[in-house]
């Protein structure tokens, strides 16, 4: 699956690790994740979040027959962030059937919780 061309090429969102149930990504803070005042925009840590718990989940399903999708996510920003890189940790809380709900945490270079989300993704079949 070509991830390049979708929302994580242009966010610049890498995935470093990728374990059952465990998925760590890195986003920079740069002109492309930024709000106009110059922060890390709080829809661009969203956005890894939800990048985060879809990679995930994905992992743990049925590749061939289900595919995943976000259902809902809820985000808390902690801290601000200007410039450099931000790393996210998504880890799997429930896995069902035909949910999962994930638990992300993002930090920055020294471990400052800039942003924790919740988003619940529902696992569908794959339409053939």
């Amino acid at each position: 699956m070509d991830l390049n061309n979708t929302l994580l090429g242009s966010l610049g969102i890498e995935v470093t690790d990728l374990q059952k149930g465990k998925v760590v990504a890195t986003m920079p803070v740069d002109d492309r994740t930024r709000q106009p005042f110059g922060l890390l925009h709080g829809g661009a840590s969203v956005a890894l979040a939800e990048t985060v718990a879809s990679v995930g989940a994905f992992e743990l399903v049925d590749q061939e027959n289900e595919v995943v999708v976000g259902l809902e996510i809820n985000a808390n920003h902690i801290r601000a962030k200007r410039d450099g890189v931000v790393t996210a940790v998504g880890t799997v809380l429930h896995q069902g059937k035909t949910t999962m709900v994930w638990d992300i945490k993002i930090t920055d270079e020294d471990d400052n919780l800039v942003c924790i989300s919740r988003c619940t993704i529902a696992v569908i079949k794959r339409k053939k």
